[in-house]
């Protein structure tokens, strides 16, 4: 299943399991590693392949040894995970579950969860922004649970679901290509994927059909905000352009993102900006493009940046060169 999977995103290869555990860290999900066999001595033989995709991580993991992973709680991602080879036990705070080749699950946000790699379990990893799932059901269905999207932790096998393993392949053969710049591709694959994400897993999405009238409207301000990412865009205007109150645009992000309406904003401004810096469109250099995007204090800007994505935006840049 997906073989030579983001073949052309390698970023380590015979490796020392504790080297990808420090990159999945930073780019993955918070974790800790631990060996099952504490006496023996560790060979390098992890692998791990690495990619960003209009907002999503795509990885490839491989540890090539027994390991016990435990995850305290992934902080505002979700984590749609298939085992390709091997199997991998999950222990949820409720109940256990066994994934072998072709079975896949979802993680929440603030999910305590631990898990167990066999030595020759690889597994295909899409981190999913929560905002992102919340904008999509948004979307869909014109509302969200007032807690946000809960997956259920059931098991489903994609074999029975070849539509699903389809799009997955073509997503992750998308991602792959580096030769041709295909990024106007990208956001459709993405958003297909959310969307078969939340027919295939079992959640509360469609839940909680008592929203007041206003929250219909707040798909309209999302999108307002991604037509104009690179303004400088005031919670009046978008009281302005929804029709309501101050106070209440303020109360619809604090519900639904669980963030104030500017903090939105940057963090939507910081998403927008990287996706263009590693899309392989002509950039000049880091400062025209953070400029462009309104971000005055250069300094603010890149601690902001590295602490949103765990790297450096001329990091980013430099990579896809």
């Amino acid at each position: 299943m997906f073989s030579n999977v983001l073949s052309n995103a390698v970023i380590f290869d015979q490796a020392h399991p504790l080297e990808v555990s420090e990159y999945v860290n930073r780019h993955v999900g918070h974790h800790k590693l631990e060996f099952a066999d504490r006496e023996c001595s560790r060979s390098p033989a992890s692998r791990l392949n690495h990619r960003d995709f209009a907002g999503l991580g795509l990885s490839s993991i491989s540890y090539g040894d027994q390991v016990d992973v435990r995850c305290p709680e992934l902080q505002g991602i979700y984590h749609f995970q298939v085992v390709t080879r091997g199997e991998c036990h999950w222990r949820f705070r409720d109940k256990s579950v066994r994934l072998l080749p072709g079975q896949a699950l979802m993680v929440n946000p603030n999910e305590q969860v631990s898990l167990t790699y066999s030595a020759d379990c690889e597994k295909v990893v899409v981190t999913v922004p929560q905002a992102l799932i919340s904008e999509v059901s948004l979307h869909e269905a014109g509302l969200l649970p007032r807690e946000g999207i809960k997956f259920s932790c059931d098991v489903i096998n994609l074999n029975k679901s070849l539509g699903f393993l389809k799009l997955l392949e073509a997503l992750l053969l998308e991602a792959n290509e580096t030769e041709l710049d295909l990024s106007h591709l990208q956001l459709p694959y993405r958003d297909i994927l959310i969307r078969k994400l939340l027919q295939q897993f079992d959640s509360n999405a469609a839940s909680g059909r008592d929203l007041h009238a206003n929250d219909r409207s707040f798909s309209h301000l999302l999108a307002y905000v991604e037509a104009n990412i690179r303004d400088d865009l005031s919670v009046e205007e978008l009281a302005q352009v929804g029709n309501v109150s101050v106070r209440t645009v303020y109360n619809l992000f604090a519900k639904y993102f669980n963030v104030t309406p500017k903090l939105f904003i940057k963090q939507s401004k910081l998403k927008s900006l990287r996706e263009e810096l590693g899309s392989g469109k002509a950039v000049r250099n880091v400062t025209e493009v953070a400029l462009d995007y309104g971000f005055t204090h250069l300094g603010r800007f890149s601690s902001d940046y590295r602490k949103m994505f765990g790297e450096l935006p001329s990091e980013t840049l430099r990579r896809r060169r």
